[in-house]
């Protein structure tokens, strides 16, 4: 397995020189420039010499294949430069503020998402076409459906402009440096509330659904009807030997998730001005700064990668069969 996993890195290296330059030449073939959006208000004369100046302090009257060859040996020393906005702040000290905003709002809605959704699609490929598989059912078509900026909207609405009872913008509250440890906790907790709430409700959707219907192949296999031959109890039955191999597919989804713990939910934090990754990026495509949309594409394009290879290692300890196979490959 170590032999493997080794090879399989060696592997993704060149795959991931072939991401970074594919993206780099996308972005700089877009129209506009980070020079031409941050001299946009000068006048004519001002604004042609300013421009000449930051093209030639950002490499920009440079070939691409110049700009890419420094950009790729400053990455080798793990430097994603100095972003191109006013401020010139190191890109991964920019990514580093953001960061753990976005992982807390991702996990836990991961977390949720998991919790929920696994019993959900045990109960409704167990009892299918019972009243519960039916309303689930109908949830999923719901979910899949409803739009995140549209759902985000109605409860900001509902419960921020109506009801008053959430807020529907950033992390604190103005006050928040008047208020007691614990009712600083609890605003934390309340602006979290909505933004959690419409990123859990199209996962909690599709997580279900596939769950179900990875629940519904398993127990149609000869094994689980030998078990209940048996006269194994249906808990132990569902639980014990249909469960660990129905659990393949959310593995394999639960890995392809994990670059998005980092990537942040783009639509969610613009929304809910949340100043996390997503946020991050937005703001980066919009004033052209390169430096800061090829570091959340070189972190996000390796966790792909590493999320593959730690979903096809995690399948050897969920599915005892794969390790009995790997064993009869090497003899």
């Amino acid at each position: 397995m170590l032999g493997y996993a080794l090879r399989r890195l060696l592997l993704a290296l060149p795959l991931l020189l072939g991401i970074t330059f594919v993206s780099f030449t996308v972005i700089h073939l877009a129209p506009g420039e980070p020079a031409e959006i941050q001299t946009g208000d000068l006048s004519i004369q001002s604004d042609a010499q300013a421009r000449q100046l930051l093209r030639e302090m950002y490499d920009l009257d440079k070939p691409l294949h110049v700009q890419y060859g420094k950009w790729l040996a400053r990455l080798g020393r793990l430097d994603f430069g100095k972003s191109f906005s006013p401020d010139g702040r190191p890109v991964l000290q920019k990514i580093g503020e953001r960061l753990p905003v976005t992982l807390l709002l991702n996990i836990i809605e991961m977390l949720i998402i998991v919790a929920l959704a696994v019993p959900i699609g045990v109960l409704s490929a167990t009892r299918q076409y019972s009243l519960f598989d039916k309303v689930t059912t109908v949830f999923v078509f719901v979910g899949f459906a409803t739009p995140d900026f549209w759902l985000a909207l109605l409860l900001m609405i509902l419960f921020g402009v109506q009801l008053g009872w959430l807020p529907i913008s950033g992390l604190r509250s103005l006050n928040w440096e008047y208020l007691s440890f614990w009712r600083q906790q609890w605003d934390f907790l309340g602006h979290l509330a909505l933004p959690i709430l419409v990123a859990t409700f199209g996962g909690l959707a599709g997580f279900s659904r596939y769950m179900r219907q990875s629940m519904l192949e398993v127990v149609r296999q000869d094994y689980i009807q030998s078990a209940r031959a048996k006269g194994l109890a249906e808990p132990i039955v569902i639980g014990k030997h249909a469960l660990r191999n129905a659990l393949l597919p959310i593995v394999t989804i639960l890995g392809l998730s994990l670059p998005g713990l980092i990537g942040g939910s783009v639509i969610v934090e613009s929304i809910f001005a949340i100043p996390g990754m997503g946020q991050l990026m937005v703001q980066a495509v919009f004033e052209r700064d390169y430096p800061v949309i090829m570091g959340n594409l070189v972190i996000v394009s390796t966790l792909t990668l590493v999320a593959n290879l730690v979903a096809d290692v995690t399948y050897s300890f969920v599915d005892p069969r794969i390790r009995v196979g790997a064993r009869r490959g090497r003899r």
